[in-house]
């Protein structure tokens, strides 16, 4: 996944390669949170998943303005995934979570992983929150 994401640690490189910013700053009630999500919205709706493609890359704001690379999010709608698979999708051994819709994101239901390959979790690397990550310092927009 480091391989994958590092060019990434330049936020302006992930522009460039046409992932935008959007939901503004997630945030969990008390697990954390997610921090902030540029998504590709090229991939995430071509119904696949592609190790060396995640469809998010994800950063943490900081107190600089400056966001600091800390994951990516391999996340594919349901309805196309299951168009040609039977099975909820997996990667790696490690199965994605259901999201329903209505959800908090405005999107129709989908499967997600996270992968926090630039910030440890204390809960682990493939769970939604990350126990570590605050959006105090995210004053930008949220598109």
């Amino acid at each position: 996944m480091r391989q994958v994401t590092a060019k990434y640690r330049d936020v302006e490189v992930a522009e460039s390669d046409h992932y935008e910013l959007m939901f503004g700053c997630v945030s969990g009630d008390s697990s954390g949170a997610m921090g902030l999500h540029y998504v590709n919205l090229t991939l995430y709706g071509d119904g696949k998943i592609d190790a060396y493609q995640p469809e998010i890359v994800i950063y943490e704001p900081t107190p600089g303005g400056r966001p600091r690379l800390i994951g990516a999010d391999y996340i594919v709608d349901a309805k196309a995934w299951h168009a040609n698979h039977n099975e909820a999708p997996e990667l790696n051994g490690q199965k994605f979570h259901y999201y329903s819709a209505p959800n908090r994101y405005g999107l129709d239901a989908f499967y997600t992983l996270h992968v926090w390959a630039w910030k440890d979790n204390p809960t682990g690397t493939f769970v939604n929150w990350h126990a570590n990550v605050s959006c105090d310092a995210h004053d930008g927009p949220s598109k």
